[in-house]
Formats: structure tokens, sequence, C-alpha cells
């Protein structure tokens, strides 16, 4: 897999170029390998690899350029220029020029000791380069005492601006965070306040990756949410990078970030000449001064180790392998690289004895050993890994090669691009295992045809991946208004109104005209709202007029009346709001219009809405309006429907009432000497629909909500379920604990004192069922309405029989009653009289 400096002819000294971020280290590394016949250049990340590969097939052609990774290999059969992850590098292959970036890794306890093999035997026959951190320079020339070091300064400034509220982060910023929850949940965020963002993370696909980035690069949005894989050479037009946590998971355990990973991260920002800005948003702690000053003077602690491990491999037994493995390191500042993942395979199935004696026999341990390296891309356990590694190695042991129906059967499970984020990212995962299986070529029968097949179900996932993040994560329209809301050019946004009342600003509907008023979309970014609300209602500033013209113009049957609310209506949307007026038939009338009504428009909409509404109280209110002008020639009448009219169609009187015959002609009925009752009122006012209005006018008038009104087939309710004063004013009287809807109590009191005209009458047996009223409510009740029911006087002593029965009677002195008193039948306090009142007070109004 390696080789020794040795298997190189005489190869000139390596020359390291180190310094920050932003020196154009590895543009400078690409243009010399190009300049040579050929060229390998080891990158740290898939990402950064695939990213240059296609720099240089657009330089050299695709026929002349290879891409190697653990997941991915093409290898025209003319490449001369390669690009790598480091881990894949072609060490066996003689080249001319050999360059590894990010060097600095060596001290990486997990990938160290790959680049500290890479820098002590990786060497190109005419030029070798390492890039990387200045913190390597002191044991890069310990290690390496012939190569030369070259360091670069920062092309720009780098300065830290503290901490910065999410919503006012600017353009161009990228906001770092170390878990997969906190990108979502601040992605979700950037998307409701700012329009949106791209999203960058390690375990990507280099398709979905590049998808990504090309939302942010081609401005469609203007912030990236990204864990610090953006801090490996990612180049990218970032202005600012905030942090929003200064800790993450390391593989072991959670630690804070370092001076130099802070500086790693930070120094995306800027690019060129241009200056670059960092910081801390959200709940991140602030950055130490220590570590700021690092960072701005690019001052820090050099390395003090190297992670190291034996690459003189004894391949004669597992158990040998692993005692190479754990060799201790031949130099200072060489340390033994902790137990990476391959060796935890390794061991895990050296310990399972079949595998243990297979590996020892034919050369398998090599074999054992290629498979332990399969990368766990899933991370779902080191028992699940070690389980597929297991299976692979027992069919390639056996002398045969992985059935196509394997990876077929994988394949087929994984080609599906349902699901949510993080299904389409563990499914990658999977398929990222099988990409690397399908690239040994003595492990799959016709591997380039499989290396296809999963590139394929790869880009599928990867193009959903791309699909789902975008959907979730980006308002397009909302992050083109703030891109032009925040640019510096002054023209006013263009906006517009369209026929179906949707608000356009610069195309991008932002919200819809309902009457007068503007609605805004909810989904608008609210750091933003008050900026295209005043774009929008300069569309609507020209729409108005020919909307008023249009309400002023449109029939009654356009309008209408919420009962509820107090609101008028045109088209469904409210334009006027009721409130107090002079009396409760005459409310004044409030528009509605977003403030962009001008005084004539108000009152040519009042007036018109005005109109509605005379119209409709009159129609609703008929009976009032035909007993006012009935009595216009009736000075005595005038007085009495004056009253009634302030009252909506009920009074009480204020002296004795003698012209029942008139009222009646009127169609005013009078409740005159029932206990507590006396009132004038329109019975065909106390119907339904006409009590709805004349609630919503009464209240309207009182300056409150309209009542709750009984349901509409009651004639009895419990008063403590409906309080409301205003119930007595429009025919709910109360009868103690209950209220009985007038005309309904007015049937009841005739009726009794037509029981009791000549005095105390025994109470019928079904007084409860034909008066509606619970027993504990019926003295009471009839109390308020004039009457009284007392027990029955006492049995003489030695006399027995059925119980006798209540004792009804009048508090009053009896009056006759009109029209036509009733007849004195001995049985008139029998059933005959109830008869008649339960019909008229109606079945299935108890309570």
């Amino acid at each position: 897999m390696a080789s020794r400096q040795s298997d190189y002819a005489g190869p000139p000294p390596p020359h390291a170029i180190l310094g920050p971020t932003n020196t154009g280290k590895t543009h400078y590394a690409i243009e010399r390998m190009l300049a040579h016949p050929s060229g390998v250049i080891g990158f740290p990340l898939r990402l950064l690899a695939r990213e240059n590969y296609d720099r240089m097939v657009a330089a050299k052609g695709a026929a002349r350029v290879g891409l190697i990774t653990g997941e991915e290999k093409i290898v025209p059969p003319g490449a001369r220029w390669f690009s790598c992850t480091v881990e894949a590098m072609p060490t066996d292959r003689s080249v001319s020029f050999l360059a590894v970036d990010e060097i600095q890794l060596c001290g990486d306890p997990e990938r160290g000791h790959v680049f500290t093999s890479r820098l002590l035997h990786a060497r190109g026959r005419d030029e070798t380069l390492f890039l990387g951190s200045e913190t390597i320079a002191p044991l890069l020339r310990q290690l390496v005492p012939d190569a030369t070091i070259e360091t670069r300064p920062r092309l720009s400034a780098l300065t830290a601006t503290g901490a910065t509220r999410l919503e006012k982060l600017p353009p161009r910023t990228a906001i770092v965070a170390f878990s997969a929850a906190e990108i979502y949940a601040i992605a979700e965020l950037i998307r409701s306040r700012r329009g949106g963002c791209a999203v960058v993370m390690g375990q990507m696909s280099p398709r979905t990756r590049n998808a990504q980035v090309a939302l942010y690069q081609d401005r469609e949005v203007d912030y990236l949410v990204a864990t610090d894989a953006i801090g490996m050479g990612l180049n990218m037009d970032i202005g600012h990078v905030a942090f929003a946590g200064l800790s993450k998971f390391d593989g072991l355990r959670r630690r804070n970030l370092l001076a130099p990973e802070v500086a790693q991260i930070a120094g995306r920002a800027g690019r060129g000449a241009r200056d670059g800005t960092f910081g801390t948003t959200g709940q991140c702690p602030a950055i130490p001064d220590a570590i700021i000053e690092s960072v701005e003077t690019h001052r820090f602690d050099p390395l003090q180790r190297l992670y190291w491990r034996n690459i003189d491999l004894d391949f004669g037994s597992p158990g040998a392998l692993l005692r190479s493995l754990s060799r201790p390191s031949p130099a200072r500042g060489l340390q033994a690289s902790p137990q990476t993942s391959d060796a935890l395979t390794l061991a895990a199935l050296a310990a399972d004895p079949e595998i243990a004696a297979s590996a020892a026999t034919g050369g398998r341990t090599r074999l054992l050993w290629d498979v332990c390296q399969i990368p766990d891309f899933r991370k779902l356990g080191e028992q699940n890994h070690t389980q597929l590694c297991a299976r692979i190695y027992d069919r390639l042991a056996s002398g045969k090669r992985l059935p196509g129906s394997l990876l077929e059967e994988q394949l087929a499970r994984l080609n599906n691009i349902e699901g949510d984020v993080d299904t389409l990212m563990q499914r990658l995962a999977g398929i990222r295992i099988w990409s690397y299986v399908a690239t040994r070529e003595t492990w799959v029968s016709h591997a380039p045809l499989w290396q296809e097949r999963t590139r394929a179900v790869e880009d599928a996932v990867s193009d959903a991946l791309h699909e789902r993040l975008t959907a979730r994560f980006v308002d397009r329209r909302a992050a083109h208004l703030i891109r032009l809301l925040d640019g510096d050019d002054r023209t006013p946004l263009l906006s517009a109104v369209r026929k179906d009342g949707e608000v356009v600003v610069e195309g991008h509907a932002v919200g819809r005209i309902h009457g007068f008023e503007l609605h805004l979309d909810k989904n608008l970014p609210e750091t933003d709202r008050a900026t295209l609300g005043r774009a929008a209602r300069r569309a609507m500033r020209t729409e108005l007029p020919a909307r008023v013209a249009a309400c002023c113009n449109a029939p009654d049957s356009s309008f209408s009346l919420d009962e509820q609310r107090g609101e008028i209506l045109w088209d469904g949307a409210v334009i006027v709001r009721l409130r107090s007026g002079r009396d409760p038939l005459h409310p004044a009338l409030e528009t509605r219009g977003d403030g962009l009504l001008d005084s004539q428009q108000k009152d040519r909409i009042k007036t018109r809405a005005g109109a509605f509404l005379h119209a409709h109280i009159e129609r609703d209110l008929a009976p009032l309006f035909r007993a006012t002008d009935a009595a216009a020639s009736d000075p005595t009448m005038r007085g009495v429907v004056h009253q009634l009219t302030e009252g909506l169609g009920q009074a009480r009187p204020t002296q004795p009432l003698r012209q029942r015959g008139r009222l009646s002609r009127l169609g005013i009925a009078a409740l005159e000497g029932a206990g507590s009752l006396d009132a004038l009122y329109l019975p065909q006012l106390l119907k339904p629909r006409r009590m709805r209005l004349r609630a919503l006018l009464l209240a309207i008038h009182d300056n409150a909500p309209p009542p709750e009104l009984p349901p509409d087939s009651a004639v009895v309710v419990p008063a403590n379920q409906f309080p409301h004063r205003l119930l007595t004013k429009l025919g709910w009287p109360e009868l103690g604990p209950v209220r009985m809807r007038l005309d309904a109590a007015q049937r009841l009191a005739n009726r009794l004192a037509a029981l009791t005209q000549d005095g105390p009458v025994a109470a019928p047996a079904n007084i409860l069922q034909v008066s509606g009223l619970r027993r504990e409510c019926l003295g009471d009740a009839l109390l308020a309405i004039g009457f009284k029911i007392a027990p029955p006087p006492p049995l003489p002593a030695g006399m027995f029989g059925p119980s006798p029965a209540l004792i009804l009677s009048r508090r009053k002195q009896p009056r006759r009653v009109e029209p036509k008193r009733a007849s004195a039948r001995p049985n008139a306090v029998k059933d005959g009289p109830f008869a008649a009142l339960s019909s008229l007070l109606g079945a299935g109004s108890g309570l």
C-alpha cells in the first residue's frame, strides 16, 4: 500500500509551503503538477479530491486526468495526473510530481498515521510538495531534515467581530455547527428569517455538496450552514464565518476546539485580497481572547507529536499482523497511533477462531487486512460493521469473488429516493460502502460495471437529498427579495396587484388584498416584512381607486353583516366595523383600509356600507318600522312607539295602558300586572334572525360584545348559563333561576290568570310539564309572573285519602282577562286549559 523513499531514484528533497488559509497554496500546487508530465496530489476529503479533479479535467481533459478515492475510481488508460484522497494515493506509481495537502493532519489521532506515512515516504521523481499549517514546521524539520520550508502570508486580513444575532448576520455568511441536529435547527431558522441557506456536511456525496454549494455560489441564497468540513479547503465566496458552537465530538469525547481548528474554519472568510471576519452567533459562548489573538495574527503553538503507524507489516497471521501494527514509534516526535477503526475490526475478526485459522494460511492475512479497511461510513456500531466485513471476507477467502447478485440486492435496497434528509443521508452512507467494494477489482467480477451502477445509484439518491435540503431550507422567493432589499441599489422594488388580488414584488407573491387591506404572506422573513409591506402597499395605491369604485357600485347581494363581530363584508372581505352611534338603530361606521385610504375614499365606502346596513335593518326589523309609520298620525301611540324604537322592539310601560286594542293593531303586545314583568314588545322581533340583529345593535351601542343567545327552539333556559344583562332587553326576562322568552311568559301568565280569576285553585298535576319548569324552579318562576304556589291545608284529624294538590293563587287582585273572560265550569281547574297551554308554549321547551 505504501513504499519507502528508496523506491524512488534519487528524488530531490521535498518542499513544504506552509501558512494560514487563503494563501493560494493549493492553487499553486495544482499549477505545478499540471506543468509536469505526470503527478499525484492527495487531499484530506473526497469532496476536495472531486472538486480539484473537475478543475484538472477543465484544464487537461477527462482522458488525461484520473480520480482515485475510496469510493470512486476513474482511471482512463491515458491518465497522467491524479486527484486522490490521501489514503487512496497510488504510492506504488512513479510520478514526476507528488503533493499532499493539509499535511498538518499528521497530528490527527484517527488519520494522522496515513499523512505521516506520506510525509516520510511518498515522493515525486522531480518535485514533492507538502502544503499545510505552520504548526507542523518544527517536527517537519526534525523528521525530514532535507526538506525546505517556505512560509506564505495570508492574502487578506481576518478580524474578529464578536457575537451577532442570527437574523442580523450579513449576507455571504457561513454558520458553522457540529451536529446534524444543530445544522437543521439553524437552517430552519435562517429560512424563516432570511429566506434560506445551503447546507454542507462532511458525509454528503460530492454531487449533493456541489449542488448545495452552487446554490450559495450562484447567490440563490446568501447563507451557508455547514460543519467544520468547510475548513478543509472548500473555497467559496464567504465574507463572514459565524460559530454556532465551539466544541465538537471527536469520536471519543466532546471537547473544545483548539486555536488552529478555529483558525482553519474561520479562515474560509475572505477570498483573495478581500478581508474576512469571524465571530459567534446564537447561544455560542464568546471566543476566548487568546484564541482570537492567535487567529488574527496566525501564530499558534506548534504540534508536539505526529501520529505514526508501522508500514512494514507482518502478514504471516492475524496475530502477527496485529503485533506489527502495534510496534512502537522509531523516533522522537512520532507517537504510536491509537487503535483506528481498521485495526479494531481486525482485532474483532481475529478473535473468531475460524477466521483466524482461515487467514493464517495461503497469504489470506493480507486479504483480511484489506477487508478490514472498508470504511464504516454508516456508523451503526462496531459489531454491525464487523459482521459485514466477516461476510465479505468469508466469500473472498473461499477463492470466489463477490457475486453480482449480492451487489444487486444491496443496491436495489439502497436505490430509493423516498424519505427525509436523515434517511437519504444514511442511505448514501450505505451506498458509499458498496462503492468502495466495487473499486476493488479483485473482489468483484466486472468491477467497472458495478462502479458505474453504484455511481448511478449514488447520483440518484444525491439528487433526491439535494431536492429535500432545498425544499426544506430554501425559500427562493424570500431569498431573492431579501437580496434586493440588502443591495445597494436604491431603485424602488417593482410591485403590482394581479386580478385575483395577489400582490407581487419583483415577480414574487408577498401577500393578497382582502377588501382594502394587505395581508402579507406569513412565511415572509420577520426582519423584512416592513420593507416588503411598503413595496406591496405602493402597488395597492394604484389598485385602490378601482376597488373603491367597484365597491360603491356593487349590489347589496355582495355585502353581508357579521352579527358576531359587528363587521360589514364586501365579497367576503371586511371593509367596515360598526361602532357605537347616536342610537342603536344608527351605529357609526369605521373603515378598514390598512392606512391606505384617503378621507374621500373612506367617506364613499362608509356611505355605500351605510346604505346596505340601513336596508338590512329595515328589512329585518320591518315590524318596528311599520309600527312607527302607523303611529305617525296618533299622538298617543307616537310616545309608546318611540319607547319601543329606543329599545329595538321592547320597552317598559311608563303609565297604565288603556289602549290595548290600538296597541294590538300596531302589532304591539302588552304584559302588564304580571309580577315584575310589565313590558311592551313586538312579538315578531323575538324570532331568531331578528333577535340576532337586535342583539348586535344593542351591544354595539353599549360598546360590548354581542351576548350569547339561547338556542332558536328554546323558550326556557337556565339563567346562570345565559347571564348577559342584554338578554332581558332582548325578550328573555329572568323568572327566578330561569329565563323565559317574553311571549311564552305572557302566554303562561294569561293561562294562569284564567285559572285563578275566581280565587285560589288546586294546581294541576301536570303543571311542571306544561310550564316547562323544574320543580325547584317552579315557585320562584311563578312568583316573578304574579302567582304563587302554596302547600294544601292539612286533612282534619282522623281523615285519610289521597294527598291534596298544591294551591295556585295570584299575588294581586284578580283582573279580567281580555279579550274574553274564561268560562267558570266546575272542571276548569282540570287538564283542559293546561292542554291548551302546552300547545302554546311548545313541546320540548323544558330544562
